[in-house]
């Protein structure tokens, strides 16, 4: 017994120090793989210089793909491949000197050279680049030498520094340009490993990074979840461990009140609309355009659309941009108005329209709204749902629609209404005027007073139905650090987050 007994303790004492010995172990090592969900798939791939869908930089920005400037929560802009810069007084020439010991993910070399090739790639006859005019004002690119570049511009322009940080002016490696959007190629922290049509793409950590030790997630799925049940099932059942921009408005206080979830709120540059064709009749009488708009309650769409989480706007731009006026006065709710406008227009009730409506839930549910508005005045609409893909191409790319619902993103997008064969069809010399004149005004008082001019321009011409600017949401574990709070533009900065 005494034997026996003493046997018990010695292993008892055994197996506790064994513990002991193998507690240090656990409590050093942390989780290094994450998923993170987004509403929509990227398409048609992962290069966000070839093609309009702000997704594609969500998935690739930052983390395959590195711009000479990065864009922080807060607006900040610091260098990435660019070291730092300077600018003249008449923002005309910036030259930026580039970090060195730099490589691309097959081995090249980043250098002055490939920002040259990237930027008068961004430029060139078949670029699709959607924001090709920022380029289209580089008049000169000057490479002194390897690890510097200088812009020499048409126009001064104090936003560049902005505009370069974005998606459209990833740094690429020339031999594998073309095959970026499925074999993308970068100076990023991440690598594409798996990309499942339809289900998810995993992104792993490239050892070759020249900043790898500070990366602290090893693997990234990133799922693609459309359906807003869907997405706060994906978050409850821990399937999804971030959902930044996640639809969850009705559904917010089941996540505040858990103590397994961070809840942030945040503030974006995004503007959602109602486009409409202007290139079809009656849509081309600016009449039946400003009756549309009419005929909308906009705080009505914002409850119904996103729960609340939005703000009124009567142009193409949002409260806290540099220059922004209250526009909303401009198209007021009247319904009494909207009736007599369309009877100006010679318009016979009833007028049939088709609103096409991607899958986002903002769009299905606003789309709703609407069409029940729009019915009261003498306007009926049938609407069809499509996928994603097929709004870039039917509606994006084809102009095959009437009306249709979707968030522009971008923050410095405003140069959409001077855009020639746009999807919404404006063509309007008198604001191509005001936009060049605005593109050439450095001084931020003078280049706020047109901006202003614009957005009334805009406004009057209801060349769409400007809703809301959206308050965007992210739920995630409540361990995820480095996540944003405020989104001048759509990303998920991996390299940024880990767990605690």
């Amino acid at each position: 017994m005494i034997r026996r007994r003493s046997t018990l303790v010695r292993a008892t004492a055994l197996a506790a120090a064994a513990l002991l010995l193998q507690a240090p172990v656990h409590a050093q090592s942390k989780k290094d793989t994450l998923v993170l969900a987004m509403q929509l798939e990227p398409t048609p791939g992962l290069d966000p210089t070839a093609g309009a869908a702000s997704a594609i930089a969500e998935v690739s920005l930052y983390n395959i793909f590195e711009t000479l400037t990065k864009i922080h929560s807060d607006s900040r802009i610091s260098g990435l491949l660019a070291e730092s810069w300077t600018v003249s007084p008449d923002a005309r020439t910036y030259t930026f000197k580039l970090r060195r010991g730099v490589k691309f993910q097959n081995g090249e070399p980043f250098d002055s050279a490939t920002v040259k090739f990237s930027f008068e790639r961004a430029v060139a006859k078949d670029s699709v680049n959607k924001d090709k005019a920022v380029f289209a004002n580089i008049e000169r690119i000057d490479t002194p030498d390897a690890h510097t570049v200088v812009l020499n511009l048409k126009n001064g322009n104090v936003d560049l520094p902005f505009q370069l940080g974005q998606g459209t002016a990833i740094i690429v490696e020339p031999k594998s340009a073309a095959s970026n959007g499925t074999k993308p190629v970068g100076t990023g922290p991440y690598r594409l490993e798996t990309w499942n049509k339809g289900s998810s793409v995993v992104l792993t950590r490239w050892d070759g990074y020249r900043d790898a030790k500070d990366v602290k997630l090893r693997r990234v799925t990133i799922r693609f979840i459309s359906d807003v049940a869907a997405q706060a099932a994906a978050l409850l059942s821990g399937d999804v461990d971030v959902f930044p921009r996640v639809a969850v408005q009705r559904s917010i206080k089941q996540f505040e009140g858990n103590k397994k979830f961070q809840v942030i709120v945040g503030g974006s540059r995004a503007k959602t609309i109602m486009a409409i064709n202007n290139k079809r009749k009656p849509l081309d009488d600016v009449r039946v355009r400003r009756a549309i708009l009419a005929a909308i309650d906009r705080k009505a769409v914002i409850e119904g659309a996103v729960d609340g989480f939005g703000v009124p706007i009567g142009s193409f731009y949002v409260p806290g941009a540099p220059g922004y006026v209250d526009t909303t006065a401009i198209n007021p709710f009247d319904q009494a108005r909207a009736r007599a406008l369309l009877h100006q227009a010679g318009v016979t009730p009833p007028l049939e329209l088709t609103m096409k409506l991607p899958p986002v839930s903002y769009a299905r549910q606003g789309g709703e709204v609407i069409a029940a508005q729009l019915a009261k005045v003498g306007i009926q609409v049938k609407i069809e749902n499509v996928e994603w893909a097929q709004w870039m191409s039917g509606v994006y790319g084809q102009k095959a629609y009437d009306l249709t619902i979707v968030s522009h993103v971008e923050p410095l997008d405003f140069g959409n209404f001077a855009r020639p064969n746009y999807y919404w069809g404006y063509e309007s010399q008198a604001f191509n005027d005001l936009w060049a004149q605005i593109n050439a005004t450095v001084d931020a008082g003078r280049r706020n007073k047109l901006m202003a001019d614009a957005q009334k321009m805009v406004a009057e011409e209801a060349v769409v139905a400007y809703l809301f600017q959206p308050t965007f949401i992210t739920v995630a574990n409540a361990r995820v650090k480095g996540l944003w709070k405020d989104v001048p533009l759509s990303v998920n900065d991996l390299s940024a987050m880990s767990w605690q």
